[in-house]
């Protein structure tokens, strides 16, 4: 009957669990899952599918991904706290078999010193034994002496001597026999308390004995359950090392994916709003940044893309340069020992002829121009981040392409703390990207407020007026 009962729970779930496998929602997640791994290891992208088509499956990767990463996020943060606990009772369990350790070692040496006290005990039992013996053979030989005494005659008593001699004697032998007699209880009762001492010493080493095997048998008991609780350490450890694998696979496969996405999401030299707007959440999922933030600085710095400057070099000798609009010279177009070097090295990487690259002019005297492309670095600050650049896009990026530009920003943003995605660390941000001043904190709010928009325009799919004439 029993086994009848079983058997149909068995069936139950394993029915159960069929169905489960077999639902539209697990299957599609299982092949989601399958299309996504097979693109992450490709080399071609998507196969027989549209640019459009191909974007739309590479984005549910990269939604799947994160969403898988972010569970083992919460299944390492529960092992972790596992790990925690075994080693809190491990540790608990190594102090109370320590204590043990010592209550053990110290009533061992108190049934030791108490054997020694028994041993000392039983010889003075022994000595008091033959000081009894000895007593009890002077009041033998006294009680003889005393008797022989009183069995003399008159007429021996008067022929050995005076008479007040013979009960002089009778009465020395008399008090020496009380004397004794006094002497041999003391001694009695000496024995009689040592051999009580010795039986209360006897029973305190039995008693220490049995405490001594009681706490043995709990120093195991707790031995045991650490090992117990090692293993499961061992096993948690081994589970917990296994998902930090399964999520760093993951990562790699959604940095892949995310790499796969910013690269179909093609533009223009001089995007349109929609386009822009695909780049800077493409951006967003390979640099922590939020889209709309982002934009609004690329916005603010180049009317995305449309404003990259009005300046060509023309001496790359001492950055002496010309307005395009009417060959006016610009002496202050870049500094000769800072901007210049680097400047020449970013168009030599990227093949860009020197001389036919657009850069921004000069905004009055004192300032140097030379920003370059719609995130508008200048030279020296776009080198700080050609490696890490280079890594994210799998190439050397060009300050004027929309993209490199984009991720350039988006880079420097979260280094200024705007990967927080807070206000104020945005507002910051914004602020620390122009410079400082009276003139940044401006360059801030108005970057918040065209965030703003954008944001609004994200979440709604609409645009008041008067964020329109802001951003177009």
């Amino acid at each position: 009957m029993y086994f009848m009962l079983f058997f149909k729970q068995k069936l139950a779930i394993f029915i159960i669990a069929v169905a489960i496998s077999m639902s539209p929602v697990f299957a599609f997640a299982d092949a989601l899952g399958d299309q996504c791994a097979v693109i992450s290891e490709s080399t071609t992208g998507c196969p027989n599918m549209s640019s459009a088509d191909c974007k739309i499956l590479l984005q549910k990767c990269a939604d799947y991904y994160d969403q898988q990463s972010a569970q083992l996020a919460q299944d390492l943060t529960k092992t972790s706290a596992q790990k925690n606990t075994l080693q809190g009772a491990i540790s608990k369990l190594k102090n109370k078999i320590k204590g043990l350790e010592a209550d053990i070692n110290q009533g061992k040496i108190m049934v030791n010193d108490l054997n020694l006290q028994i041993s000392d005990t039983q010889t003075s039992i022994n000595k008091t034994s033959a000081d009894i013996q000895d007593s009890q053979n002077q009041v033998a030989t006294i009680l003889r002496s005393v008797y022989e005494e009183d069995q003399k005659s008159s007429f021996v008593i008067l022929l050995e001597g005076n008479l007040s001699d013979f009960f002089g004697n009778l009465a020395y032998l008399d008090g020496l026999n009380s004397k004794v007699s006094e002497l041999l209880d003391n001694t009695k009762n000496l024995k009689l308390y040592l051999q009580g001492q010795q039986i209360k010493m006897s029973n305190n080493v039995s008693q220490l004995q049995k405490t001594i095997a009681l706490q043995t048998l709990q120093k195991q008991q707790n031995e045991q359950n650490q090992q117990q609780q090692n293993q499961y350490l061992q096993l948690t450890e081994a589970q917990y090392q296994q998902q930090l694998k399964d999520k760093q696979a993951l990562e790699e496969k959604a940095t892949k994916i995310k790499s796969m996405l910013f690269q179909v999401a093609g533009v223009a030299q001089v995007p349109t709003f929609g386009q822009a707007l695909d780049v800077a959440k493409a951006v967003s999922n390979i640099v922590s940044i939020r889209p709309a933030f982002l934009l609004a600085i690329i916005s603010q710095e180049s009317a995305l893309g449309k404003n990259v400057g009005k300046c060509l070099l023309t001496d790359s000798t001492t950055g002496v340069g010309k307005r395009i609009s009417n060959g006016a010279v610009v002496t202050n177009l870049l500094s000769p020992t800072k901007q210049l070097p680097p400047y020449l090295k970013i168009v030599a990487s990227i093949g860009r002829d020197p001389y036919n690259s657009i850069l921004s002019c000069p905004i009055g005297k004192g300032y140097d121009g030379g920003s370059m492309g719609p995130a508008q670095f200048i030279p020296s600050t776009w080198a700080l981040f050609i490696d890490r650049l280079k890594t994210l896009l799998g190439q050397t990026a060009d300050p004027w392409a929309i993209k490199d530009s984009f991720t350039a920003s988006a880079l420097y943003l979260s280094d200024l703390g705007a990967s927080k995605q807070t206000t104020a660390t945005e507002s910051d941000a914004a602020y620390h990207y122009n410079g400082s001043g009276n003139m940044a904190r401006v360059y801030s709010r108005t970057v918040m407020t065209r965030a703003t928009c954008i944001q609004n325009f994200i979440d709604n799919s609409t645009m008041s007026t008067e964020c329109q004439n802001l951003i177009f």
